[in-house]
């Protein structure tokens, strides 16, 4: 049943999830020199970063000597997960995350308000799901 569960969360990622799994695939490969594993059906590569990337099928997180390395893949995990429901429209989140994480007036806000990372409902959403899915305890801050 587990195989199954992983051959239908690869299919969709590689139909509905087309155009992330592409975009994921080609960051993949720029970095194909890094350490890869699998996480969930997701291809795991470990980056020299200290945040993580979701895209489709490919997911980027830290390396283990990050403490919250484990945690940030668990959110990750659940923008897969987002992916999976939304299909292409998960651009919009895409674009949602990219901008909240890396536009110097939101990193201001968050960080003047001492607001977490997760008060963006997007960012929210995949801790929520990443940890539903999982099981595991995902990134809130």
């Amino acid at each position: 049943m587990a195989n199954l569960k992983k051959f239908f969360f690869i299919l969709i990622q590689c139909t509905f999830g087309l155009g992330q799994t592409l975009m994921g695939f080609f960051v993949f490969l720029f970095l194909i020199k890094k350490p890869h594993g699998f996480y969930r059906g997701c291809v795991d590569t470990k980056w020299d970063s200290r945040s993580g990337l979701s895209l489709g099928l490919f997911i980027f997180t830290p390396s283990e000597t990050i403490s919250d390395s484990q945690k940030i893949r668990v959110h990750e995990y659940g923008h897969c997960v987002q992916s999976l429901v939304l299909g292409p429209l998960y651009l919009f989140v895409g674009i949602i995350s990219v901008t909240w994480a890396g536009l110097p007036y939101f990193e201001k806000l968050r960080r003047e308000k001492n607001l977490p990372y997760t008060s963006c409902f997007v960012e929210s959403w995949a801790s929520r799901w990443g940890e539903r899915v999982t099981g595991d305890v995902a990134i809130w801050d």
